[in-house]
């Protein structure tokens, strides 16, 4: 869980230093005034007044450089926790898998990832600065007690009314911008979605439509951006009037105690000098402002690793066909209920066509029979043993996906089918099985052409995404991935699939009748629940099932 503490903690190595030389800067700002004030009073009283002055060069040069050390460590602090956030952030995400991060649109995960990641990591320099911010007005407070406590009593009233503002601001703007990175979120998902479904949308003629919908926050976005602006204008304005009289409060009581003699003059140069650096307070809205974002990037960033990832078992499967028992399995969306106690007990070996109309939850039976999520109730079992209790890559080994889009993962075609470091020998088996190597020939640089040199149609990308899923070792499931098939490619892949010399598991989520025809057995599914198991000559004999397919 990514908290306010452990993002400061990733700055361990240069907040110290940070806060060092941020602590160094502030001492030399409260000697110099005293420093000034000698040198005034040895002008006066015709002293040396060099060495003053070369002290006051050294302590000038000195915060000079504390200043540039600040910056350089504080730049060099936020860009590692910035990565730091965006690897944990990253890792989380694909970690935790599509269910748990769908409530998330693409978009407001990449905004939390990117931008949101990046305020967040403003948090140690930001709190570090702010706490060294403290020590000059104390500081101040001090020397002006140790010069004239009535001089520390008129600063002390308008410091703490600074405060005060300081404060108000703080806690507004932390509301305010939390708000605002919620707002880029949902737009930058809306886009996303938008982008995804271009040549959809061109073709519909909805492009006006689309662009009222992803645009449609931003008079929200905008008021926000306003509400931030007035917050801060505000703030500034109050502190501006504060500081000038925190200034006035303390010359006036200062002239007074100097014409009565009881401070010098360099004395007074010096409250004055101290008076300025209090009400310089007021300046602090920018810094403030930073750790307001930062809070609010720890927010959303938190949100995103209170996804609980998915979990592993650390077994291997023993030696089996592959039989595949869904046992009570229940899944629910919300109230929707999407699998309703599905039994099945598939054979090993066996190609298993699932049917149903839209909606019947096809893809959910698929998704959970490759532990792409977990049922919410019961268990799904291969060749005995639950898919929770095997290892990440005793799973991933057995069980392979192709789904009707598959995402094109890699730089090179090759690439894209051996994703999990398949040797060349099965990727070349794989792609000859699939058809891939028929069209990947005849690229100019065959499976090392760039993807991005690749144009392919939904058929050509629908074979790759079957090469890269036909390694599986023990079950094989396809969801709708042959339905941008040409009939003839369609059916010589079929042909290989039914005829899969390797005797896998495969389980084919199917809206075509000649695909089921070729199945040794078919799943009937309808509203979540199975309505019938059988082979498809017995099923079609049904009117329902026939309407299955139109």
């Amino acid at each position: 869980m990514i908290t306010f503490g452990s993002v400061l903690r990733q700055g361990r190595g240069r907040l110290p230093l940070i806060g060092v030389v941020a602590l160094a800067g502030s001492v030399t700002v409260l000697a110099l005034p005293t420093v000034l004030g000698r040198a005034v009073d040895a002008v006066v009283a015709d002293g040396e007044v060099g060495r003053w002055v070369l002290i006051a060069c050294w302590l000038i040069a000195l915060g000079i450089a504390c200043d540039i050390v600040e910056v350089l460590a504080g730049t060099a602090c936020v860009a590692g926790t910035t990565a730091w956030l965006r690897d944990r952030l990253v890792r989380q995400v694909l970690a935790s898998g599509s269910p748990a991060t769908s409530r998330f649109g693409t978009g407001d995960l990449v905004t939390r990832v990117s931008s949101n990641a990046h305020d967040a990591a403003q948090a140690g320099p930001a709190t570090v600065t702010a706490l060294a911010a403290v020590v000059p007005p104390a500081g101040s407070l001090v020397l002006l007690t140790l010069i004239d406590p009535l001089l520390a009593a008129a600063f002390f009233g308008g410091v703490v009314v600074v405060i005060m503002v300081l404060w108000a601001f703080t806690r507004r703007t932390a509301e305010i911008s939390l708000a605002y990175q919620e707002t880029q979120g949902r737009i930058a998902a809306a886009l996303t979605e938008a982008l995804a479904g271009i040549r959809t949308i061109t073709s519909a003629g909805t492009v006006s439509k689309e662009q009222r919908r992803i645009l449609g926050p931003l008079p929200q976005l905008h008021e926000q951006g306003l509400r931030t602006w007035r917050v801060l204008a505000r703030s500034g304005a109050q502190a501006a009037v504060v500081g000038p009289l925190v200034l006035i409060a303390v010359l006036a009581v200062g002239g007074v105690q100097l014409v009565r003699g009881r401070i010098t003059p360099g004395d007074y140069f010096a409250a004055a000098q101290y008076a300025v650096i209090g009400a310089g307070l007021g300046s602090l809205t920018g810094v403030l402002g930073e750790l307001g974002r930062a809070r609010a990037g720890i927010t959303r960033a938190a949100e995103l690793t209170a996804a609980e990832p998915v979990a592993y078992g650390t077994l291997s499967l023993p030696a089996g066909p592959g039989r595949l028992v869904f046992d009570g399995v229940v899944v629910r969306a919300g109230q929707n209920v999407l699998l309703d106690d599905v039994d099945l007990d598939l054979p090993g070996g066996a190609a298993v066509a699932v049917v149903g109309p839209s909606g019947a939850g096809k893809s959910v039976l698929a998704a959970v029979a490759g532990r792409l999520r977990d049922p919410d109730a019961g268990q799904v079992r291969l060749d005995g043993m639950p898919l929770g209790a095997l290892s990440h890559a005793a799973l991933r080994l057995a069980v392979k996906c192709a789904f009707e889009r598959p995402v094109l993962v890699g730089s090179t075609v090759g690439e894209a089918i051996s994703v999990g470091n398949v040797p060349s020998v099965p990727l070349l088996h794989a792609a000859r099985a699939t058809h891939v190597h028929d069209f990947v020939s005849r690229m100019p640089k065959r499976y090392a052409t760039s993807l991005a040199e690749a144009p392919m149609s939904g058929g050509e990308a629908q074979r790759l995404g079957l090469a890269r899923a036909w390694t599986a070792e023990r079950l094989l499931i396809l969801d709708d991935a042959t339905s941008s098939l040409d009939t003839a490619t369609e059916l010589q892949i079929s042909e290989t699939l039914m005829g899969d010399p390797q005797r896998r598991t495969r389980l084919i989520v199917t809206h075509r009748a000649a695909t089921a025809s070729r199945a040794d057995l078919v799943v009937w599914l309808d509203r979540g629940r199975v309505r019938a198991v059988g082979p498809h000559h017995e099923l079609w004999a049904d009117p329902g099932y026939r309407e299955v397919f139109g």
